[in-house]
């Protein structure tokens, strides 16, 4: 499947964004969460998956370089796997980061069977999906995940596209969360929470946390 969106970020533009998002260590890429929210990155992973056994497969959509999973290997996570539309970003990765499995892939067509992973996940990925395309690509994690889906994602009561650097259709904030259980009748929510954005007062992104049913 390709979109608008894919020819962008596999382009110039996304190579841009995967040297913007380049950390020089990971006391960096942490104080870039506590910058905007007050808390490290790794505070929240312990918080939101810190009960969860260290050895269950996890498949990020939209790695980028790697960073979320680098975060996840530190909290003791072994099984860690990624795709990423961008082969800039995935050669990039290897520059970084051992012990990462990451793959060029899309999320519209995720090249693992059904219920491969236990955990499935993306951070700041479904926002860059337009709405009219967005079911496809919830539909491939809720099919390669066999218990979570896990998201943090910007928030907004019901789909709102905001300019993204000077571009129209790169970026729309959501109720994600809401998104799986409208769209799955075995997907329900079992923890949610709104972050409020301190480095742009009045904005809230959303961490949530669905489980499917067997």
């Amino acid at each position: 499947m390709t979109t608008r969106q894919i020819e962008i970020w596999q382009g110039e533009f996304g190579a841009s964004y995967t040297e913007r998002c380049t950390f020089e260590n990971d006391d960096a890429f942490n104080a870039l969460y506590v910058n905007r929210y007050g808390r490290k990155r790794d505070d929240i992973n312990q918080d939101w998956l810190g009960d969860l056994p260290r050895d269950i497969r996890i498949l990020e959509v939209g790695t980028n370089v790697g960073n979320q999973l680098r975060a996840l290997q530190r909290l003791g996570f072994s099984n860690l796997t990624g795709i990423d539309i961008q082969r800039y970003s995935v050669d990039r990765s290897k520059d970084f980061y051992r012990g990462l499995d990451i793959i060029v892939g899309s999320g519209f067509d995720i090249p693992f069977k059904d219920g491969y992973f236990d955990l499935v996940f993306t951070n700041n990925v479904l926002i860059h999906i337009a709405p009219e395309n967005i079911d496809g690509l919830l539909s491939e994690m809720h099919r390669v995940t066999r218990r979570w889906i896990w998201g943090f994602e910007y928030y907004a009561p019901e789909f709102t596209e905001i300019p993204y650097r000077q571009h129209e259709s790169l970026l729309w904030k959501a109720d994600y969360a809401k998104l799986f259980t409208q769209r799955f009748s075995d997907v329900q929510i079992v923890r949610q929470e709104l972050f409020a954005c301190l480095d742009e007062p009045g904005l809230q992104d959303k961490c949530y946390l669905c489980e499917k049913q067997a």
